[in-house]
């Protein structure tokens, strides 16, 4: 790591977006470009042959690094190299958002996982292995690579893609393989559930999947000249108000939001983190832990089977609240309100109330998910 290239507040989210010839997975790359959320993507690829640079505009090509002209850059890379080009592209100078690495041409994606999650690299947090299936060539995907199972089971989202060629059964008997291959393996936290399964046409989906829309500083919110991007969501704005629901892209997931203004308990959040149930893919917020910790909050990322957390003190008057958003698929969304629910202490503190050796004890199974917890956060 360059020294003279301090962590940044907060961390990219690094995608591994992998499936096979003919799945669809550059088309889903190319919609999230175009679909970004306000977001600036970083795209590490094996050669330029998988963007559609042609349809974009293209600032300037400096080596093996494409600028598409939008605040996104194209990193054409072999495995060898990805560490120096993730350094490069978490450079504050970089001004990413989100990184997604297609995986193909460059490794296995369970071995890019592994990369990632052993990274000294304090700018980037594992973003999830989003594995894309042809849902017309399934079968005949299985036998002609067989290591479709292995990718299946380490996957977090796995997108459904072509599903307008096939019919609802078959796409619940697909669902039903994927489910089985994708049994629960360990991983970051033990007894996480398989992968999410979202069905999608033309490698069509929300990009709030994967990401967070961007918000930038008011500076940065200036007027501006209108893009191809903004002309394209103005369309597609016009087309969905005509349609049903159903069309819509996040119909194709449920969320759940969640907020209490009594603090969570440690040990009761963690049960219900180390048993998320099946299609539950991301969580992201805030968590109060009270007494556990009064000067911080604590940001919460799970993706998959992936957990983390971030303590972060407490601003200035800020409403001490825990404020949590769950993402899947198939997910019973009042269950999961209800569990949370329960995770609450059962009454709040007393004000001046301080931690003591059993709330301390109580916070370590939480402590256990904070990255380099001796450093400064």
């Amino acid at each position: 790591m360059n020294p003279s290239s301090p962590p940044r507040k907060q961390q990219i989210a690094v995608i591994v977006l992998a499936g096979f010839l003919g799945s669809g997975k550059t088309t889903l790359l190319n919609h999230l470009l175009r679909n970004r959320a306000g977001n600036r993507i970083g795209v590490i690829v094996n050669d330029f042959g998988s963007i559609e640079i042609d349809a974009m505009t293209v600032s300037g090509q400096v080596g093996s690094t494409v600028s598409l002209g939008n605040g996104c850059l194209c990193c054409a890379v072999d495995a060898s190299e990805l560490d120096t080009f993730l350094e490069a592209l978490t450079r504050p100078a970089a001004r990413l958002d989100v990184i997604v690495i297609e995986a193909s041409g460059l490794a296995e994606p369970q071995e890019l996982v592994r990369m990632l999650l052993a990274s000294d690299n304090p700018h980037i947090v594992y973003g999830g292995l989003v594995e894309v299936v042809d849902a017309a060539e399934f079968d005949a995907t299985r036998e002609r690579h067989p290591e479709i199972e292995r990718h299946l089971a380490v996957a977090d989202l796995v997108v459904l893609n072509k599903t307008d060629r096939v019919g609802s059964e078959e796409q619940a008997r697909i669902r039903d393989v994927v489910a089985a291959t994708g049994a629960p393996a360990g991983g970051e936290a033990e007894g996480g559930s398989a992968a999410a399964v979202i069905c999608a046409t033309y490698g069509r989906i929300d990009p709030e999947l994967l990401f967070d829309p961007a918000l930038r500083p008011d500076g940065e919110e200036k007027a501006r000249q209108l893009t191809f991007e903004d002309l394209l969501l103005a369309e597609r704005a016009e087309e969905e108000a005509g349609a049903g629901h159903e069309h819509h892209l996040h119909a194709a997931y449920e969320s759940v939001s969640f907020t209490s203004d009594v603090p969570m308990n440690p040990r009761r959040l963690m049960e219900f983190l180390d048993s998320r149930p099946h299609g539950l893919y991301r969580i992201k917020g805030f968590v109060d832990f009270g007494v556990g910790d009064r000067d911080n909050t604590y940001v919460l990322h799970a993706v998959g089977r992936f957990l983390r957390f971030a303590p972060r003190p407490w601003a200035r008057d800020e409403p001490h609240l825990t404020q949590l958003v769950l993402i899947g698929s198939g997910i019973d969304p009042d269950r999961l309100h209800k569990e949370l629910a329960d995770c609450r202490e059962s009454a709040a503190p007393v004000p001046g109330t301080t931690q003591d050796a059993a709330h301390e004890r109580s916070m370590w199974g939480v402590l256990r998910y904070v990255q380099g917890s001796d450093d400064d956060a």
